[in-house]
């Protein structure tokens, strides 16, 4: 399922914090309640709009998003999908930090996930020191090209966010949010399909597996 990002205004998004495609009830009215002290001691109230401010609840966990000038401040890690399951731990750890961090750095984000992609290569079986030689040598194993493009936007990106370049992340941090997209992409590729075909593979007969394994040596 393609990914709904949080819009303002709009019936259903993938909430930020439950990561479901659910139905959101807005609130564009806010009100607040201001108690003080007066000088003489006395309590008291004031009520009064939050006229740049509004709110969508999630309709399935029930948690709010907090919109403000029409653009989301909370969650921080605003319209970012969740990370794919199939991510090793230890690159989810990342992921989810660097999503935590990206509105405020989209430079430090950058950062992190390039680090997340050197240790995803070696997950893969390379030699996860040196992302250049890992990509080419994946390229020679057969890779797709939109996966080796993939690998190595989140391989330039990241080099610029640490050796600052011609990426300019303050002023296009789009450049980093689609790191996160790319990075499910790739694992997509390489985790998620294999175990998903590898499922329905082994619901095969074994004598038939057996004569597709006798074919292919």
């Amino acid at each position: 399922m393609a990914h709904t990002a949080p819009t303002y205004g709009t019936n259903s998004f993938h909430c930020p914090t439950c990561g479901v495609l659910a139905e959101q009830t807005w609130v564009f009215r806010l009100w607040g309640q201001y108690s003080y002290r007066k000088p003489n001691g006395q309590e008291a109230n004031e009520n009064y709009m939050l006229s740049s401010y509004s709110t969508a609840k999630c309709g399935h966990c029930n948690n709010f998003s907090v919109w403000k000038d029409k653009i989301m401040i909370f969650p921080t890690t605003g319209s970012i999908d969740h990370a794919n399951p199939d991510l090793p731990e230890d690159i989810q750890a990342l992921y989810n930090e660097a999503r935590d961090i990206v509105n405020r750095s989209p430079r430090g984000a950058a950062a992190i996930l390039r680090l997340g992609l050197q240790k995803l290569c070696g997950h893969l079986g390379e030699k996860g020191k040196n992302i250049n030689d890992d990509i080419e040598s994946l390229v020679k194993k057969g890779l797709p090209i939109p996966v080796q493009q993939a690998l190595d936007i989140i391989r330039v990106t990241g080099n610029h966010a640490v050796h600052p370049g011609t990426i300019n992340f303050d002023d296009q941090a789009e450049n980093a949010f689609a790191l996160f997209g790319l990075t499910n992409f790739i694992c997509n590729h390489f985790i998620t399909s294999p175990k998903q075909v590898a499922v329905f593979y082994n619901k095969l007969p074994e004598k038939d597996r057996q004569n597709i394994q006798n074919r292919d040596s």
